[in-house]
């Protein structure tokens, strides 16, 4: 059903185009046109990001930051070994899945850190990936108190996850 999808959308854009007599045609160009502007805005901000986390990665600190809070995250509630993913998730995405199936592979899926870390990647955001793409693509520069704001919800979601699995799964 899926690989449907986007001969579907074209076709009913046509479809709508040709109904409404515009030239469909130069209506996809001017899109496409916009979206690669609007992709020239966010790469910038993209490649920063993604080679910060990099860096953070390869040089230890993630690690060291993880140890150092595991008895702060201990007195939350939240359980110790999820320290990397609590750190890693606001900066990267594909990094915070990989760490969340590497919690899985060595705990299992059904064991209280599996189903934590499974509810905290549902329950969170990549706060500074959305903050850099939206507000790079909305031109904003200075972001005020989105960022505190928005890691005190990501640390909600952290510490709400772990409640939610301690009290409804163990």
């Amino acid at each position: 059903m899926t690989d449907y999808v986007v001969p579907v959308l074209l076709l009913l854009t046509a479809l709508l185009a040709l109904h409404k007599k515009e030239n469909a045609y130069d209506l996809l160009l001017d899109g496409a046109g916009d979206g690669l502007k609007l992709l020239s805005s966010i790469v910038p901000a993209l490649v920063l990001l993604l080679t910060a986390v990099s860096m953070l990665r390869a040089s230890g600190a993630v690690e060291l930051f993880s140890g150092f809070l595991a008895p702060v995250f201990s007195f939350f509630g939240i359980p110790p070994e999820t320290a990397l993913l609590v750190l890693i998730r606001p900066l990267s995405g594909s990094a915070a899945l990989a760490v969340g199936a590497e919690l899985m592979g060595q705990y299992g899926p059904d064991s209280l850190i599996g189903r934590t870390v499974a509810v905290m990647l549902g329950s969170t955001e990549t706060t500074f990936y959305t903050i850099s793409v939206y507000f790079g693509a909305a031109g904003i520069k200075k972001t005020r108190y989105t960022v505190p704001a928005a890691l005190f919800a990501d640390f909600a979601g952290f510490f709400m996850a772990s409640l939610t699995v301690r009290l409804f799964w163990a």
